[in-house]
């Protein structure tokens, strides 16, 4: 039991920063990266981590072998509800940190995304897919509700017929249906996902304002909530305060210089 609840919890979610972008991954190849609850704490703890650091400016997120992450671990479901009870978060909040950090969050989607999984692929901003993988929702098979948000998400991306029949069928689908619906956002050749999101998310850390990218990341959460005119007058407001940045003036000289632009990151406060 101790080993399923997640003692080596670091070593069951790795990180690592490079060239400006972190990388989670759910490491428990054998497991097919089955979550446990310190798995999630862990999780919770890395993207805080990612969004804290200056040296990051935007994050991957992955699972190690040929799974992005099959749910919660199928021995603790058998184990009865109060181990269960554990996968309960403190605060409500707290499986939303990859939607509430500044930075933007991509899934490489390598392998099966099943159950509670769900609710951290959709809390990526942007999800790229494995050419096999596959995603099913699962929980109505298993006498389960829509778990860590995901009703409320799907119906954003997929639009609520779709985000419902996935829900209730909890059937299994390909990458290119997923990729139909809006669940993601493309589908590589199997073997490259990690290296495409890579690829796509240092783009973002090397081209792209962290001030913008935070700013614009926060808005699209924000307008989903909001009237058309709420929406439009924060647009006005945050078009003012953009302008006041330096990052501007930096992209117009780095045009004129024919070089990459060198945008400071904002304050952490």
């Amino acid at each position: 039991m101790t080993d399923l609840l997640g003692d080596n919890r670091v070593d069951a979610v790795r990180y690592e920063v490079a060239d400006g972008v972190a990388t989670i991954t759910l490491n428990r190849p054998e497991k097919r990266n089955a979550l446990t609850p310190a798995m999630v704490d862990r999780y919770v703890e890395l993207m805080h981590e990612a969004d804290d650091d200056p040296a990051v400016r935007a994050i991957v997120l992955t699972g190690a072998g040929k799974g992005f992450c099959s749910g919660a671990d199928l021995g603790l479901l058998a184990e009865g509800e109060e181990t269960l009870r554990k996968f309960l978060p403190g605060t409500p909040a707290t499986v939303d940190a990859a939607i509430r950090t500044r930075k933007p969050v991509v899934a490489a989607v390598n392998g099966a995304v099943a159950g509670i999984a769900f609710g951290l692929l959709v809390g990526a901003d942007v999800r790229i897919a494995s050419q096999d993988a596959t995603f099913a929702t699962m929980f109505a098979r298993l006498g389960l509700v829509a778990e860590y948000n995901t009703s409320w998400m799907l119906q954003r991306l997929l639009g609520l017929p779709n985000a419902m029949e996935l829900l209730l069928s909890g059937r299994t689908i390909d990458a290119d249906e997923a990729h139909r619906l809006g669940l993601v956002q493309r589908v590589v050749p199997a073997g490259t996902v990690l290296s495409a999101a890579l690829d796509y998310a240092r783009d973002l850390a090397h081209n792209c304002s962290p001030r913008s990218l935070a700013a614009i990341k926060s808005q699209v959460y924000a307008d989903a909530e909001r009237s058309r005119g709420e929406a439009l007058a924060a647009s006005v407001r945050l078009m003012g305060e953009s302008f006041g940045w330096p990052d501007l003036a930096e992209a117009i000289l780095a045009r004129q210089e024919k070089r990459p632009p060198n945008f400071s990151a904002p304050s952490s406060s």
